[in-house]
């Protein structure tokens, strides 16, 4: 699992960013794109691509894209 590969793919769950804009240090909560429905595609798509489990409590606990990932990778 690359941080690089699962922000891009982070990106492309969102509506209307630009690509690049996001970062391990993003606080993904506070983008204007993000809502429930884009909570349950992060997950489908950690589930589809890395074979991995994510939930709820998951997404609460992490603050940034980057600890969100970190979560990830310790599954």
């Amino acid at each position: 699992m690359d941080l690089k590969d699962f922000i891009e793919r982070f990106e492309a769950q969102l509506e209307d960013i630009t690509p690049g804009s996001i970062t391990a240090d993003t606080r993904f909560r506070e983008l204007q794109e993000w809502d429930s429905m884009t909570a349950l595609a992060i997950i489908a798509m950690v589930d589809h691509k890395y074979n991995k489990i994510l939930t709820g409590d998951d997404i609460v606990g992490a603050e940034t894209v980057g600890a969100l990932f970190n979560t990830i990778a310790a599954k």
